[in-house]
């Protein structure tokens, strides 16, 4: 490793620093760098199949990771034109358990079982009072009661209605990844998934229906001396005849992400993501209709060796085709380190 231009000046103390600083970063066991977890929990885009970003080099053969993960969504959208009305205000909760097993030198499979809850929330107060101090537009949830549940959609093509609380297990999916190209700073992979109509669609849990993706992934290390690594992924889902979305649906969607990891100390790392993916239903309305894209911002601790804790929060960056706001918090183990 060289060092950088802009450290010749300076004493051999603070490069003696650098490199133990580096030599620290990289001795801790299991620590590899891992995309946020970020799922669209919108009501209508939380019932498909789209993946989260993870890494996209496989669990070592024999070895396994689990990840327990948290988010808490709230949503307030109320559009409507000449032929459709849309109103989604309520609170998603979703704990999701993710499983990994290196199957082979250079596969892995994955298993996510989530449980999702619905209600009218208790968020409402907190966010309409951070509108209220920075003096930012809540496109009228002030104006309406509080921590209520009414997601309902209407037009001459069908639409649903939503208004009871509900909880239960949500869609279970399992996914094979094989990374196909890998070196010592990067990886490339591909990836075939499932998921499984196995949440109750009327209540909001499932879309009552069997999706199928594939993808790319890749990951890597910043090109200099600066402790960044980079993921990514593109793909294409498949969505499965949903009963609630009758006649509603798009059923070919892209989805797409990008994620920056930077190690700024040993034990410590933030990070920052974008998630994009097509619109789930055939609407002029922005927030069914539209591409949604999501802007998330975290921090990383590894407080012991192969295990690590995420707390991040997601914005929709185009407005109204995610939540308001999601907050998560994300548990994982190694029983090893990876690439």
């Amino acid at each position: 490793m060289s060092v950088l231009p802009g450290f010749k000046e300076v004493g051999v103390s603070r490069v003696l620093t650098l490199y133990v600083g580096l030599a620290l970063l990289a001795a801790l066991p299991a620590a590899g760098s891992e995309p946020l977890y970020v799922r669209n929990l919108s009501p209508v885009a939380g019932l498909l199949g789209l993946p989260s970003q993870r890494e996209a080099s496989t669990t070592p053969r024999g070895d396994w990771a689990v990840a327990l993960h948290g988010s808490l969504a709230s949503h307030y959208v109320n559009e409507n034109n000449a032929t459709e009305f849309l109103n989604f205000d309520g609170e998603t909760g979703r704990v999701a358990l993710e499983l990994r097993y290196g199957v082979a030198e250079t596969w892995d499979v994955q298993l996510e079982i989530p449980w999702l809850d619905q209600s009218g929330g208790d968020l409402d107060h907190l966010i309409d009072d951070w509108h209220d101090l920075w003096g930012m537009s809540d496109g009228g949830r002030s104006r309406v009661p509080r921590d209520v549940l009414d997601y309902q959609y209407m037009s001459s093509r069908g639409g649903f209605l939503l208004q009871d609380d509900t909880s239960g297990i949500g869609d279970v999916s399992l996914s094979v990844s094989h990374a196909f190209y890998r070196d010592e700073d990067s990886a490339v992979s591909a990836v075939l998934g499932y998921k499984f109509g196995t949440g109750d669609d009327q209540d909001f849990l499932g879309s009552g229906a069997d999706d199928a993706f594939v993808a790319l992934r890749f990951s890597g290390e910043q090109l200099s001396d600066l402790p960044l690594s980079w993921h990514g992924q593109l793909g294409y889902l498949r969505a499965g005849d949903s009963d609630v979305l009758d006649g509603l649906q798009e059923r070919n969607l892209w989805f797409a992400g990008l994620a920056m990891d930077w190690r700024f100390a040993s034990n410590w790392s933030m990070i920052a993501q974008v998630d994009s993916h097509a619109a789930p239903l055939d609407s002029a309305l922005t927030g069914v209709g539209d591409d949604a894209v999501m802007g998330t911002l975290g921090a990383r601790w590894y407080f012991a060796p192969h295990w690590s804790v995420d707390v991040s929060i997601v914005e929709d960056i185009r407005v109204e085709t995610a939540p308001d706001v999601t907050f998560q918090a994300s548990l994982r183990y190694r029983s090893a380190a990876g690439r």
